[in-house]
């Protein structure tokens, strides 16, 4: 992360932007306006993601933001545009996403900086050992001079490409419940213990797992996935003491959301008796629905159809920094087509003349904003 930072810094800096990395590890870099002391737009995406990942979730986001600036430089506009790299978004290390977006709308809390890695390692801990300063986190929390928040990221999915659209708006994010869930049983040896006479922690989990996908496909816009199954002992040759389970469940709709995870819990603790097992599930994270700002969603709108593409507008079933920044700020977000919807995965991939078109959205949207009074009307979220 040390090298992406300074090779990214080494692009902003003769573009005059002047660049740091704060407290959380987000690294920024401010371009100036007209006038001193205009307020500022940010712009970005997250640099980390996940195990055996493709080159652009995330980070395209990143370059995009600095492609535009060089299409713009050395021009100034009303307001100042800060590029922002975002630490720790997909949560694989500590459990827990999106830690450099809470820094910036001051979320990240003494509670979030204990939460430990595999190896007992704190996020407080990491952050000293990278030579930064946990101290200073408050620092990085955004003031009052952002007007807003703009994200360009791939779809992750294969929505688009099925439109044949370039682009997409996003209207929202869907809401996110994240579960560790745990079935415990009693191991035995798998050639001596009959099948009516065991306690198998691991076929309780696996009835589960199918019921988990009988109640997505049977709810609209739903999924839930079991991402991540452990079992223990875990010997071939013995029945399974212990199921650990992680459990994803995602819908646009708060409501429907919740009802899908009780629902889902309830069987859980039905298949669970009915197997003389115990369960028990923990929540990891629960994150509400998070609606994009309607005017800047226009703007993006707007700005798409200059370009002669059609836009889309959609709904993220994905997590991102954006669902974060609208905590606090207008926030608006594009999508890229993703060639056959592949994402988190070496075969991730991006065309070169979608990201063409999205530069050129970019380019007509900046001007847009800047000749638009309505932007400098719109206020920070409570």
């Amino acid at each position: 992360m040390r090298q992406v930072h300074q090779e990214i810094a080494s692009w902003l800096k003769p573009l005059g932007l002047d660049v740091r990395v704060d407290a959380a590890g987000n690294l920024r870099g401010l371009y100036p306006a007209l006038s001193p002391g205009a307020p500022r737009l940010l712009m970005g995406s997250h640099l980390d993601t996940v195990p055996d990942a493709g080159a652009f979730d995330g980070i395209l986001g990143v370059v995009l933001a600095v492609a535009l600036l060089e299409g713009l430089a050395p021009a100034k506009l009303p307001f100042a545009i800060e590029v922002v790299g975002f630490s720790e978004e997909e949560g694989v290390r500590f459990g827990i996403p999106f830690i450099g977006s809470r820094a910036l709308v001051g979320t990240l809390d003494e509670a979030l900086l204990g939460c430990k890695d595999s190896s007992g390692v704190s996020v407080h801990k990491a952050i000293e050992e990278f030579g930064l300063n946990p101290d200073e986190i408050p620092r990085a929390a955004m003031g009052d001079d952002v007007l807003a928040f703009l994200e360009f990221h791939i779809e992750q999915g294969p929505v688009l490409e099925h439109l044949g659209r370039p682009l997409g708006v996003v209207e929202a994010i869907a809401g996110q419940t994240r579960m560790d869930v745990v079935f415990t049983g009693r191991a035995n040896h798998a050639g001596t213990t009959p099948m009516n006479l065991r306690h198998d922690a691991m076929a309780g989990a696996a009835e589960w797992i199918a019921a988990v996908e009988t109640l997505a496909v049977g709810t609209q816009g739903l999924v839930a996935t079991v991402g991540s199954v452990e079992t223990l002992p875990g010997a071939t040759n013995v029945v399974a003491r212990e199921a650990r389970l992680t459990l994803d469940v995602r819908h646009a709709t708060d409501p429907i959301r919740a009802q899908a995870v009780k629902d889902l819990m309830s069987q859980a603790e039905q298949i669970a008796r009915r197997r003389t097992l115990s369960f028990h599930a923990r929540v990891r994270m629960e994150q509400r629905a998070v609606a994009m700002d309607s005017s800047l969603t226009a703007d993006i709108e707007r700005a798409i159809k200059k370009t002669g593409a059609l836009p889309h507008r959609m709904v993220s079933g994905a997590g991102h920094d954006a669902m974060i920044l609208a905590e606090k700020v207008p926030t608006g977000m594009v999508f890229l087509r993703t060639p056959g919807g592949i994402s988190h995965d070496p075969a991730e991939s991006v065309s070169a003349e979608d990201v063409a078109k999205a530069i050129e959205c970019g380019l007509g949207l900046l001007r847009q904003l800047a000749a638009s009074p309505s932007l400098h009307t719109r206020t920070h979220r409570a």
